[in-house]
């Protein structure tokens, strides 16, 4: 198993695991106004749009592979200029390798690249209240809770979906490590 830089014709591949809206928006939240999207979609905003990042040499997005091919997705950004925090992102597992901790050990290679090849010293993410095999996940991959005065909501749905705040610091990373 391993991690490689996103290339343009992994889109179909990632695309193909949205097979309905629930999972594309638990996948995207709402960076994409319609449902569903192309593949020139998805590249456009990844290539062209630097993935609506600000900054240049701030987005990047990466694929987990094993001997079969590609079989998840996520992006790496820094959140506040100084290198310093990376925010894992656009988290997606091919269904048919779930249940089988591929999500725990892709979730783990990219805590590695962000500490260790990023120079990270904090690594979050979030993950809707909905998504419980997600939060699940992160947990597992080491990920603790992070309370926050004001969650972060999206509309979707004409409903309210929460995210939760999870991080990882570099000290707790390296404890777990030994």
């Amino acid at each position: 198993m391993y991690l490689r830089p996103y290339k343009k014709e992994d889109a179909k591949t990632i695309l193909s695991w949205c097979e309905d809206e629930t999972v594309f928006r638990r996948w995207t939240s709402d960076r994409y106004d319609h449902y569903p999207i192309t593949e020139d979609d998805m590249n456009f905003k990844y290539f062209d749009c630097n993935g609506d990042c600000v900054e240049d040499d701030n987005f990047y997005p990466m694929v987990a592979c094993d001997e079969s091919g590609v079989f998840g997705h996520f992006i790496l950004r820094y959140t506040n200029g100084d290198h310093s925090l990376m925010r894992i992102g656009f988290v997606i597992v091919d269904d048919k390798k779930r249940g089988h901790q591929y999500g725990k050990k892709m979730m783990r290679l990219a805590v590695d690249y962000a500490f260790l090849v990023a120079g990270a010293e904090n690594v979050t993410i979030g993950v809707f209240e909905n998504n419980i095999p997600g939060y699940k996940c992160y947990k597992s991959a080491g990920f603790k809770e992070v309370e926050t005065e004001q969650p972060e909501t999206y509309e979707l749905y004409g409903e309210t979906w929460k995210i939760i705040e999870l991080a990882l610091n570099i000290n707790d990373y390296i404890l777990e490590r030994r």
